[in-house]
């Protein structure tokens, strides 16, 4: 907590059982780890940069992660709510088109990786 901050926003991102009419049973997720935390790092500074948070943290998961498990969650704290909602919003779109972090999806007749990312 921040005593100049009045807004936080969290996001969590969870494993769903469903995606595109199929039944996931979970996630594996792979990544260049230095890369991305140098990648999310940049994210974290940009976001307070452009959006005059206070504050942000950022962490994805690797590995298995099983349904309704959290993959990735994002706190930002600002002094006002909108700030801390739209410096989330900017991290979680910006993280899946530019961290190096890849997702497997395991379905109940097959698996597949899903959007190579960099």
């Amino acid at each position: 907590m921040d005593e100049k901050c009045g807004g936080i926003d969290i996001f969590v991102g969870t494993v769903r059982r469903w995606n595109k009419g199929k039944e996931v049973t979970h996630l594996f997720f792979e990544a260049y780890v230095a890369m991305a935390i140098r990648e999310m790092e940049k994210i974290a500074l940009a976001a307070i940069e452009k959006y005059g948070i206070e504050k942000i943290s950022i962490h994805h998961r690797t590995g298995q992660v099983e349904l309704e498990g959290i993959a990735v969650i994002i706190a930002a704290s600002s002094k006002h709510r909108k700030a801390a909602f739209e410096a989330c919003s900017y991290a979680i779109d910006t993280l899946k088109n530019e961290v190096p972090i890849w997702k497997k999806e395991f379905l109940v007749d097959g698996s597949y990786w899903v959007n190579s990312r960099p």
